[in-house]
């Protein structure tokens, strides 16, 4: 898989993906990470990228043509554009794994006050935001889509089984974990989860998955993808909090 990355600030994202799963999987060629500066593509001396807003405005716009060729110096027919901004998608498990089956993604990272609306029009783009608070711009977004994106190619991950078990995977969040000591601070560590009953603690965990999910996201009980052992466990499980 390549992705590239369209950014101002392309040592930012480069110090960000030389750590942790990101370089695992591009050290085992898993991935490519390529970076791409708009100002590269810049007309003037001073090269400028951005420009106030026609009708006025705090704030300044990305130009398109700048982006438009720095798009156009990586995009191919299989190319996947996409576009980090806070009127995007919100990007969950479902668009990660669609798009980490993709071949090659253009990451496109917005600044100041965004990107100029006829880049949308000019070529085609997927838009995502990372859920709904604003940050200074799109690079931080598009590490996280990266990095989600890395983790579930084939090989990047040590332990693949893990990932089928993290939070969101089945639309449940993840149960909780512990480790050693088995006390600490006066609290135990669930008994069951010492029993060495991998029957009985795999229930155990499905019933906290489900116990933390109707408190905090209740919402994503409805979008459970479970065998039907997990369902009656779930249903057991909401039936217990509800009494």
């Amino acid at each position: 898989m390549k992705i590239d990355f369209i950014s101002l600030f392309p040592e930012l994202l480069k110090q960000a993906l030389s750590h942790s799963i990101p370089s695992r999987a591009s050290k085992k060629k898993l991935v490519h990470f390529g970076f791409i500066n708009p100002r590269d593509f810049a007309t003037d001396k001073h090269r400028q990228v951005d420009d106030l807003a026609y009708g006025g405005g705090p704030g300044m716009v990305l130009m398109p043509e700048p982006l438009v060729k720095a798009i156009e110096s990586v995009k191919k027919k299989n190319s996947t554009l996409i576009l980090l901004s806070p009127v995007g998608k919100e990007l969950n498990t479902g668009a990660v794994k669609r798009l980490a089956k993709k071949p090659h993604l253009v990451l496109i990272c917005g600044r100041y006050e965004g990107v100029d609306e006829r880049l949308g029009q000019i070529m085609p783009l997927e838009s995502y935001r990372i859920g709904e608070t604003l940050v200074s711009g799109g690079e931080f977004p598009a590490l996280m889509l990266a990095d989600a994106v890395a983790r579930r190619l084939p090989g990047a991950v040590g332990n693949e089984q893990s990932i089928l078990e993290e939070s969101y995977e089945k639309a449940l969040l993840d149960y909780p974990h512990y480790t050693r000591p088995a006390s600490f601070s006066n609290i135990e560590v669930p008994p069951v989860l010492l029993s060495g009953d991998h029957a009985k603690i795999r229930r155990w965990r499905m019933m906290q998955a489900a116990s933390m999910t109707w408190r905090r996201r209740p919402e994503l009980l409805g979008q459970a993808v479970l065998s039907l052992s997990e369902q009656a466990v779930l249903l057991e499980a909401l039936l217990a909090l509800k009494e």
